[in-house]
């Protein structure tokens, strides 16, 4: 059974820093793509990150580029998210999910597979 965990979410203030983790069990870790999405409030869910492992560049939504990194620990079946310089408008649950990789795009929620319980991020203004 694939599970997918998140942890780290938190009320900040505008500017702070949160590290989200997602820890995955029940499946090949190396041989899926990690992403991280988001819904707002009030929003569709909609795409933050990904990242597709070993030889590949980490490909982000505009709004958190050079914010937010996305890595991951294939010996911990974990991934990350780094995200800096928070703003009120990334007030979100954050979701983890899993995919099976593939040579398209990998920013739709419908390519991934499993998905966790999600985690609250809260950016005080």
């Amino acid at each position: 059974q694939v599970q997918l965990v998140e942890s780290g979410g938190a009320l900040v203030q505008a500017g702070g820093s949160l590290r989200l983790s997602c820890a995955a069990s029940g499946l090949t870790f190396d041989g899926f793509v990690m992403a991280w999405f988001r819904q707002r409030p009030g929003k569709e869910r909609e795409f933050v990150a990904h990242n597709r492992g070993t030889g590949y560049h980490p490909y982000y939504r505009d709004s958190v580029k050079g914010r937010f990194t996305i890595s991951r620990d294939n010996a911990k079946n974990t991934v990350y998210l780094q995200m800096n310089g928070l703003k009120p408008e990334d007030t979100a649950v954050y979701y983890c999910a899993a995919g099976r990789s593939t040579t398209a795009s990998m920013i739709d929620s419908g390519k991934y597979e499993y998905w966790g319980q999600g985690t609250q991020v809260t950016v005080s203004s």
